[in-house]
């Protein structure tokens, strides 16, 4: 299974910026995508997930700003980042719980990462 990040960029605070994940390889199931960050001099965390059935979680950093969506054929998930802040600078890192075969669990698989950087 691999993840395929994209999307990643320089722009400036208020602006906008999409991430986007595609999944392949022996799928059966994702149970959850998602993504985390990372930023310098400080440890990997949750931005936002999607569970199967389209439940959602975010990190109360980024609620009302940033916004995640499955697309469930094409393995897809994206990450809309709206009113983006200097604090959002990190690298981002695309999750996936991933479940390959009828005799097996769920298990993690990480994208590359891509770097967002937003000046003030």
């Amino acid at each position: 299974v691999q993840l395929q990040a994209s999307g990643g960029g320089l722009v400036q605070a208020g602006g906008s910026l999409r991430l986007s994940c595609a999944a392949s390889g022996s799928i059966l199931r994702i149970n959850r995508m998602g993504w985390y960050r990372q930023a310098p001099g400080k440890q990997r965390e949750l931005v936002a997930v999607i569970i199967s059935g389209g439940a959602t979680n975010y990190a109360d950093s980024v609620k009302g700003r940033f916004t995640i969506s499955g697309d469930n054929a094409k393995s897809t998930v994206h990450l809309q980042m709206n009113s983006l802040k200097p604090e959002d600078t990190a690298v981002y890192y695309c999750n996936g719980v991933v479940v390959t075969s009828v005799y097996s669990r769920g298990y993690d698989y990480w994208g590359q990462g891509t770097l967002v950087t937003v000046s003030s």
